[in-house]
């Protein structure tokens, strides 16, 4: 049954959400998830309530432990009273389109408490290591009075830079004993990082990582620019809870950078001409999915086959008649 307006009170769910009413918080996320018709008023409504949270992305290949550092660092939160959202993206089902490792599983302790929404979602294809729904679930969050967001993202490799257009602050985890890590992350994921975590670091390698790290930024890159921020260097035994201390005030302290150097306002306005530009190519994406084995583009098909018309021609004229 198609969800309408009278089945859901929008309102009312955003209002409860205000409250930290955690089910109404999930009922907003899974609206979101699932693209409900009443996605364009849920966006509306939240608008006025949003832009407060920090959002910090935690990034690295698998096996580096991004699920136990997010847990570690909402401890450290919690202590230091914030209220914090959590959103894990992970691999999708192929069966059921699902959150295939349920990131929730692996953050029990924060069950009980209150003061934390974690919540698991599926990447569904969406290259990138993210889901298209984390934008408005972020939005949700943010509204629900969560100081703090993090996102862990699937942890796929090289794809996953496109966390940077998402939070205020980037962490790049990296562990000793992972092969050629750095090689295998040099061409996107470490140009994106604000923060560099070597988790881990109770094994042998973790200060070789160290140094590798500091050698990549030795060579240039955008973080040697004038002004720029450079990235600093925190070791950490998550499972421990080892150096988090250190990871909360390097976030602190990349926050106040970007306040000062207005850096901050300049990533959300980027942020949002990515929303709007993406939500804009949704847009017409789904006007051209009715144009796939149309009249007027067999017509079309038939006259570039005769040599009547270019293809390039005849795509000005189908975008032309949409």
């Amino acid at each position: 049954m198609t969800t309408t307006r009278r089945s859901v009170d929008v309102d009312d769910l955003v209002e409860r959400a205000r409250q930290a009413d955690a089910r109404a918080v999930a009922r907003l996320i899974s609206l979101v998830e699932n693209d409900s018709p009443l996605l364009r008023d849920i966006a509306a409504a939240l608008v006025p309530f949003t832009g407060n949270a920090q959002v910090v992305g935690l990034t690295g290949s698998p096996g580096v432990g991004k699920s136990t550092t997010t847990s570690a660092v909402v401890t450290a939160l919690r202590v230091d009273g914030q209220r914090v959202g959590v959103l894990a993206v992970d691999p999708s089902s192929p069966f059921s389109g699902g959150a295939l490792l349920g990131d929730r599983v692996r953050m029990q302790d924060h069950a009980t408490d209150d003061g934390v929404f974690i919540r698991s979602m599926a990447s569904r294809g969406h290259l990138g290591g993210l889901s298209a729904a984390v934008p408005q679930a972020l939005r949700v969050l943010d509204a629900a009075g969560c100081d703090v967001i993090l996102i862990e993202t699937v942890g796929v490799g090289q794809a996953e830079v496109e966390i940077a257009s998402l939070a205020d602050t980037t962490v790049v985890l990296l562990a000793p004993g992972m092969g050629d890590g750095i090689q295998a992350a040099k061409a996107g994921i470490l140009e994106i990082a604000d923060l560099f975590v070597v988790n881990k670091a109770d094994r042998d390698g973790a200060d070789q990582v160290a140094r590798d790290l500091r050698y990549m930024q030795s060579l240039g890159g955008r973080h040697s620019e004038a002004g720029a921020w450079r990235p600093p260097i925190v070791k950490t035994v998550a499972a421990r809870a080892e150096g988090i201390d250190d990871v909360l005030a390097a976030l602190a302290k990349h926050r106040d950078w970007l306040d000062s150097s207005g850096e901050f306002s300049r990533r959300r306005q980027e942020r949002a001409a990515a929303e709007i530009e993406a939500i804009a190519v949704g847009e017409v994406r789904q006007r051209f999915a009715q144009v796939h084995g149309s009249a007027a583009l067999s017509a079309s098909a038939k006259r570039v086959v005769a040599g009547e018309l270019d293809p390039y021609k005849a795509a000005d004229e189908l975008v032309a008649s949409l």
